[in-house]
This record gives structure tokens, sequence and C-alpha cells, in this order.
């Protein structure tokens, strides 16, 4: 039911999408609080509604996620364009970059949920990013910047990978931006003599 931009289609009567909304407001809030795994039904306890509005508005647990981070990812892809312009595209794909693993890791849980294989439901929220990393991406390889084997579905993976490890090692808050180095630094083009 939820539209590209995560708000609640207009053909909704005036009070379900109300419902909608508040359980977008209340699923973000619980997932940021006590990460992608939060209970459902606390979810639409706080949202003032029974778990069967929930349901109707959002068949799982992953459709309710991909349109809390709808938004997420519109400013994701919004931020990939005006980075597009940058004069070093090997630098302007790793602030991209880091803005991924900074949302990824924003959710705990969530790097889990984007890379487990049942987190298919998810794409609405991953094909956009995959298009708007794809180009800077392409920019980079473009001026022989990056390996020509690098693809965005396996940086996008190793985003996520960078996060889990963060999530896993709280006490660390330097490790996603030293990890996101070593992995720019094997992503550069290297000259072979």
């Amino acid at each position: 039911m939820a539209t590209r931009s995560g708000t609640a289609p207009r053909t909704m009567r005036a009070d379900a999408r109300r419902n909608y909304q508040r359980l977008l407001t209340e699923a973000k809030a619980a997932f940021l609080a006590q990460g992608s795994d939060a209970p459902l039904e606390e979810i639409a306890r706080r949202a003032g509604v029974g778990i069967g509005t929930l349901y109707r508005h959002f068949p799982d647990r992953t459709a309710l996620m991909a349109a809390v981070f709808t938004g997420e990812v519109d400013a994701l892809v919004s931020l990939a364009g005006e980075l597009a312009g940058r004069p070093d595209p090997v630098d302007a794909l790793a602030v991209w970059l880091r803005a991924v693993i900074t949302h990824s890791t924003a959710y705990r849980g969530l790097g889990k949920a984007l890379m487990a294989t049942g987190a298919a439901g998810l794409d609405s929220c991953q094909a956009p990013l995959r298009q708007a990393g794809g180009t800077l991406l392409e920019r980079a390889r473009d001026v022989g910047g990056v390996r020509p084997d690098a693809d965005i579905p396996d940086l996008l993976r190793l985003c996520h990978a960078i996060g889990l490890a963060a999530e896993a090692d709280p006490d660390d808050p330097g490790l996603a931006d030293r990890l996101l180095a070593l992995a720019v630094d094997g992503l550069r083009a290297r000259e072979t003599s």
C-alpha cells in the first residue's frame, strides 16, 4: 500500500491515512531505539491501532521496514546526485558510501536484514541505491579511479558488512571510518608495471 515516497496513497480514507502515518512514525522511532526487530505489536500499540491494522497496511515486517526507510533512501539518492558534480569522482563515491554506512548503522539489525537473502522485500529500497551508487561508481571508473571489476551490489554489501562490524563493536566509534578507508583504498585502480 505504500507509495514510493513512503506516504499513504490518496485513495485511503482520512482515518486510514492517519493510521498509516502514525504507524510509520512509531515504527521509525521503534527501529531507531530497539533495532529493526522491534516488536510489531508494540509499534501498533504506540500508534494507537490494533495489530490487524498494522498488517492491513504492511503485510509483514519487511514491508514496514521498506516504507520506513523510503525517505532515507530518497535522501541517499539525492546525495548521490549532489556528489556527481564533485571534481574527484572517487572521493564523491567514498562520501556516498559513508552515508550508506551511517544509514545502515542508525537502525540496529538493518545491515543484517539487508544482507539476508530473505530480505527480498527490501528491494524497493535497494534498487534506487544501486542505481544512484552505480552512477557514482561508473563516473569513478570512467576516470580510471577505481578497479574495473568493482560493482555496486558488492560495494553496498560491503557497506552493510562494515555497518554490522561497527554495530558489533560500539566502543570503537572510528571503526566504520577505518574500515571504509581500507575498502576505498582497495577499490582504487592500481597501475600495473
